[in-house]
């Protein structure tokens, strides 16, 4: 089963030593994951302050600058495959940022159209 594990953490919460190890550990976590055959992706999101926001309302784009809402938040991500949300929540408490953020686990759904996105590959490779 697919999950995104959706990172949260107030981006004012990190010394810039602390935002660098906190990287490292997060690389470290997805190497592993990846060797172990469960991590598909991993990113985080640059700033909130550099954010575009668009909707489409009768037909017309309108584009906003920075966060949808006042928000400080910073966000990442892993997209891992294991075997159940059990598993999934075993790798969100090995997550770095869960010891200042939070870690929200969702299943995704999976679109049956996108064959690519079920052959356990990183997103990215498949364009």
């Amino acid at each position: 089963m697919k999950y995104m594990l959706l990172v949260y953490s107030d981006e004012g919460a990190w010394s810039e030593e602390e935002q660098r190890s906190c990287m490292a550990e997060s690389s470290a976590l997805a190497n592993r994951l990846h060797q172990e055959g469960k991590c598909i992706d991993v990113a985080a999101l640059q700033s909130v302050s550099v954010a575009t926001g668009v909707r489409v309302r009768d037909g017309k784009a309108q584009m906003t600058d920075g966060p949808f809402a006042e928000s400080r938040e910073q966000l990442g991500y892993y997209l891992i495959d294991v075997e159940n949300l059990d598993a999934a929540i075993a790798i969100a408490r090995e997550i770095p940022g869960a010891a200042r953020g939070t870690i929200e686990i969702r299943p995704l759904v999976e679109l049956p159209a996108l064959s690519y996105m079920h052959d356990n590959t990183n997103f990215s490779a498949a364009r």
